[in-house]
């Protein structure tokens, strides 16, 4: 389980900060550096700069620490990037996370999973041209797959939700999705072949995976957005592609822009996230990772009495 996502208050500034005060609620999502200078990160794809470094896991070439994401108790930011409080560089170094002011409509326990699976989910969306008249298709449905159906629907496209069995069927139209499929019914995909524009891949496992019945949902030149990180293998043949022409690749998180446009789009159209609070402390992360293995999550786990555990400053 990895915290990613952090939403904090501000609790100091220096004195040339003109975008973040004392006191205002703040996001920092997955990514912690880009260079901020190549072709990519001038072109709002700075998550695809060859720099880049995430908020958790990573190791900061300058100090040798690795990053601990949520998990810290404190952060030190700048109005654009930030780093923890006890690696922070010198004044002239670029090495600092992006923050995002979250609007007032969002809670915090809302607004934070989207810092990296809403945008994960949101980014390929947009790209692909989501929107009224368009029929998208969202492939498992979990932390990132439920929160691509929200986003999805709230951008206008109908929505369908591919899942292996219907377990989760209620849970879909729930969320607003206009169809279901289970791909354990026999010839699952045969009604809907060649009819749908988009289709994000959100499963976590290529086990029983038949690429080529996915696939031939897709209209002409239609899109396969993978964004999950299925462990396994899925065997890739040309011949797959040829009946319909249609493009296979993949998504990694996303921009500032659409950062900003996808809380903006939630607080508009009252968005919710599904998650459960868990305390952070050795029981609650215990509890929660024996749930994940388990696969017993609807749909985000969300940290939550940082105060009591750390303190209040």
């Amino acid at each position: 389980m990895k915290e990613v996502e952090i939403v904090g208050t501000a609790i100091r500034v220096g004195p040339k900060v003109t975008l973040v005060k004392v006191g205002q609620r703040v996001g920092v999502g997955a990514q912690s550096w880009s260079c901020l200078d190549c072709r990519q990160c001038k072109n709002d794809n700075e998550t695809y700069c060859r720099k880049q470094l995430d908020t958790y896991g990573a190791v900061w070439p300058d100090t040798g620490i690795v990053s601990q994401g949520g998990y810290s108790s404190h952060v030190r930011t700048h109005e654009h990037w930030y780093v923890p409080a006890l690696a922070f560089p010198s004044k002239n170094d670029p090495n600092r996370f992006r923050v995002f002011p979250i609007p007032d409509a969002l809670p915090s326990t809302i607004a934070a999973p989207m810092l990296c699976a809403g945008l994960t989910a949101y980014s390929p969306l947009v790209r692909n041209g989501a929107s009224p008249g368009k029929k998208v298709g969202i492939v498992g449905l979990g932390g990132i797959g439920h929160l691509a159906v929200l986003f999805s629907k709230a951008l206008g496209a109908e929505t369908w939700v591919i899942s292996r069995s219907h377990a989760k069927e209620s849970d879909a139209f729930a969320l607003g999705a206009d169809g279901y499929l289970a791909t354990s019914d026999p010839n699952w995909n045969e009604p809907h072949v060649m009819t749908f524009d988009l289709i994000i891949n959100t499963a976590n496992s290529f086990e029983g995976f038949d690429l080529d019945a996915y696939l031939s949902l897709l209209d002409v030149h239609a899109k396969w957005v993978n964004v999950g990180l299925p462990e396994g293998d899925v065997r890739v043949k040309s011949q797959t592609f040829l009946k319909n022409g249609c493009f296979f690749g993949t998504s990694h998180l996303g921009s500032r822009r659409e950062m900003l446009e996808m809380l903006g789009l939630a607080a508009e159209k009252g968005i919710r996230t599904w998650v459960e609070e868990v305390k952070i402390g050795e029981e609650g992360l215990r509890k929660a990772l024996g749930r994940l293995h388990r696969g017993d999550v609807r749909y985000r786990f969300v940290l939550t009495g940082y105060q009591e555990v750390f303190g209040r400053e």
